[in-house]
């Protein structure tokens, strides 16, 4: 199997593996946070391992092919717009983060999970017309943090165990 073969294959595989994850999220009763909205990121592991191991072009693939998947079999056209506006603006600044090699995969995902919750913010106050709901990014950015830091560990941890893998 060449190369780019393996490659599409793996963008596949990561795809399938955040939606399982996104599943996963669902299932999980919102009785373990305290406030509604606030979820663990599980899928994010996926993507930032997708990014650290080939790039920020298959990671926005499999990102976006998880979300419309998602939408299409768990939610709806609303929570598209906002896990869209949150995973774009979540990956653009993983992606310069980076790049930039001044943060560490931990660092990465934390910024990625705050932006996220800032994106859906975003969308949120302009959808309801309410700027007030930018308050409750206090709470978002709490929650991000922590979740962040969890999910990059994992990232990491993942990203050592595949170091040998060939894509």
């Amino acid at each position: 199997m060449n190369t780019k073969t393996k490659k599409i294959a793996f963008v596949g595989l990561m795809a399938s593996l955040a939606m399982i994850l996104s599943y996963i999220e669902l299932l999980i009763p919102p009785v373990f946070t305290a406030l509604p909205g606030i979820k663990m990121g599980l899928p994010n592991i996926v993507i930032i391992f997708t990014l650290y191991k080939l790039g920020i072009k298959e990671a926005a693939t499999v990102s976006f092919v998880r979300l419309v998947c998602v939408s299409l079999l768990f939610g709806n056209a609303m929570i598209f717009a906002y896990s869209l506006a949150g995973a774009f603006l979540s990956l653009t600044l993983m992606s310069v983060l980076k790049r930039l090699d001044s943060f560490s995969p931990v660092g990465v995902s934390v910024a990625g999970a705050i932006s996220h919750n800032a994106g859906q913010t975003m969308v949120a106050i302009i959808l309801l017309e309410r700027v007030e709901i930018g308050y409750y990014m206090l709470a978002l950015t709490v929650s991000g943090t922590v979740a962040g830091i969890l999910v990059g560990l994992a990232a990491v941890y993942l990203l050592k165990i595949l170091a040998n893998l060939k894509i």
